[in-house]
């Protein structure tokens, strides 16, 4: 049997979070910390990036830097 028919194809995704206390990231697009207000309720977008089927890293941006950035994981799920 052929690896490449055994083996799954995963590629990056997106998925869209509320942004936590203690956020310690910074936005891939605009280089600002993703931080938590406790007053506001702003919204982070976290991808996971795979190479060649195999998980590489995370990236995070702010929910309307990745909009900016023309979606680069493709659009985020809820």
């Amino acid at each position: 049997m052929a690896e490449s028919a055994t083996k799954s194809q995963w590629k990056s995704r997106a998925v869209t979070r509320r942004i936590e206390a203690g956020e310690t990231t910074e936005c891939e697009h605009c280089g600002e910390r993703v931080k938590f207000r406790a007053r506001e309720h702003n919204y982070q977008v976290i991808c996971n990036v795979y190479v060649d089927s195999s998980w590489d890293h995370v990236e995070h941006f702010h929910a309307p830097c990745y909009d900016e950035a023309k979606l680069p994981f493709g659009e985020p799920l809820d």
